[in-house]
């Protein structure tokens, strides 16, 4: 009797999207990987929960109700029909209609679970032409994923891992930046996103709302409270966050279609609690010479530059922050200081007594860039006042005429060799300080340290022309009176010397390649 064979073994996320990558190369460019990936990704998980939650309800006694869809939507799982059942396409994955029988299984899952609506891509794999055995092999890498993991940010993670790997054939400069989940994680512990309005005017695929969402279930807070809203400009990725979303159970307003927050604002009357955004950085000619100048978003302040997107960001954010509203967002390290029209705004902003607080981010943080950039938080309201939040009563003293500086450069864990991450240490540090500044009796919990913080006044700022940049008010230290030369000198000595030897290896090796090859390069 023959043995059966064995189940291939199960692996982690990172090695099966590695795998599906190599299974793809020479079928479909590497920028559209994720997209081949991400939907077939969705497919199993949205199965396996599927058959879980079909299973317990068999183990409750309850088999008459395991194909009504009603028994896996009151658990925010999905109603899988047996034609897009993951069982269904593996026993079919050979066969030569097989990316008829994907597109089928996405569009049937689609017309039965209206949150997924205009979220799964259409007729895609027919398309793409993709060779039956690839095709083949690829699902029988997805396949050998372990779902058991309580994590579910799916798609976020998809989109991260071909980000990373392919950030070149995603080309550097079009403003798709995935957000690490350490920033945002930095973002909603300092905003504290528990209940009321969140809205990101530049969704991606809505990481920054799993991630707000986490937190406020990581609290014991209730999801429910929060009402989700974004927009995103490119189509694809917009169908990304309504799977990203759909796929955790959050309900969430992204406006009617992708459109650009610009010109076709999705959400022109919305006031905001919370604002999470890390907007396209340094967006070049993001409007034209006579377009949106009477735009009631720039109402009391000066119209932005056509050059540089980055202040039309910072008001669009404003015009959107309800009367206790608080925002939080990426933009480049240049906006800190601009010249021109960019300074007249930051100044009204200033006066307005919107900034809270400024903080500087490590480098290469992000995998399509390795600058540093800046963590803005606004605050419509910085007046003395008593709020509850998730059940604690905190009280906020009056800050209109201060801004809190932190330069966060010397923090933060090397990660993959060339990235930086920040650690749970560094996060709780940053955001303590943070919220005692913002506490009554402060004067007993927070400090100015030397290269890490700094609370300026109004007139401190005013002294400096309205400069936002850290550095100008943080007091950093001069090493250099304290350097022992002798002790210097030696170290860049023994660092010299392995560098020439290591230098003169490599010489050596290459000039033994060419005699090798019979062209010997004589000295």
């Amino acid at each position: 009797m023959a043995k059966a064979a064995k189940p291939k073994k199960e692996i982690t996320m990172e090695e099966a999207l590695w795998k599906s990558a190599d299974k793809l190369r020479g079928s479909v460019e590497p920028a559209e990987y994720k997209h081949v990936v991400l939907s077939l990704f969705f497919l199993k998980f949205a199965s396996d929960k599927f058959e879980k939650q079909r299973q317990k309800l068999i183990d409750m006694g309850y088999e008459s109700q395991i194909e009504k869809t009603f028994a896996y939507t009151k658990d925010n799982v999905f109603f899988i029909p047996p034609e897009s059942r993951w069982s269904y396409i593996i026993e079919n994955a050979k066969q030569d209609d097989i990316a008829l029988k994907i597109d089928t299984a996405l569009y049937t899952i689609e017309k039965t679970n209206p949150a997924l609506k205009g979220a799964l891509p259409d007729n895609y794999y027919s398309r793409l032409h993709i060779d039956t055995s690839k095709l083949a092999s690829l699902l029988d890498e997805i396949n050998r994923i372990n779902t058991n993991d309580e994590e579910n940010d799916i798609i976020g993670r998809v989109y991260e891992y071909f980000l990373s790997k392919f950030a070149l054939a995603e080309g550097k400069g079009k403003g798709e930046f995935y957000t690490p989940k350490c920033i945002v994680n930095l973002i909603a512990e300092m905003l504290e996103p528990y209940d009321g309005v969140l809205y990101d005017p530049c969704c991606g695929s809505g990481g920054m709302f799993v991630q707000s969402i986490k937190f406020v279930e990581a609290h014991s807070g209730n999801k429910k409270k929060v009402s989700i809203y974004g927009q995103e400009y490119t189509n694809t990725t917009f169908k990304l966050a309504k799977m990203n979303l759909a796929i955790r159970g959050i309900s969430a307003n992204l406006g009617e279609e992708a459109a650009n927050t610009f010109s076709n604002d999705q959400h022109k009357d919305l006031k905001a609690d919370y604002i999470m955004a890390n907007p396209p950085f340094n967006q070049k000619e993001w409007r034209g010479n006579d377009e949106l100048v009477d735009d009631p978003r720039w109402n009391g302040y000066e119209v932005p530059p056509t050059s540089n997107a980055n202040y039309g960001w910072i008001l669009n954010i404003v015009s959107k922050l309800s009367q206790n509203g608080v925002a939080g967002f990426l933009l480049a390290n240049g906006a800190l200081s601009d010249d021109g029209t960019e300074l007249k705004i930051r100044k009204q902003l200033i006066e307005n007594n919107l900034v809270e607080a400024i903080i500087i981010l490590p480098r290469n943080l992000f995998y399509t860039t390795d600058i540093s950039v800046t963590l803005w938080i606004l605050n419509k309201n910085k007046k003395a006042r008593t709020v509850e939040q998730n059940g604690v009563l905190k009280h906020y003293r009056n800050r209109e005429k201060e801004i809190l500086f932190m330069d966060l450069r010397q923090m933060g864990s090397p990660y993959e060799k060339k990235y930086i991450e920040l650690t749970d240490e560094d996060r709780t540090k940053v955001t303590s300080v943070y919220h005692a500044w913002q506490q009554e009796g402060y004067e007993e919990t927070y400090q100015n340290v030397p290269e890490f913080c700094y609370s300026a006044s109004f007139e401190e700022v005013e002294e400096k022309g309205f400069t936002l940049v850290p550095s100008r008010y943080i007091e950093f230290i001069n090493r250099d009176e304290n350097i022992d030369f002798d002790t210097k000198m030696k170290t860049l000595q023994s660092e010299l010397k392995e560098l020439l030897i290591a230098e003169e290896k490599s010489k050596a090796d290459l000039l033994s390649v060419f005699k090798g090859l019979g062209y010997e390069i004589k000295l």
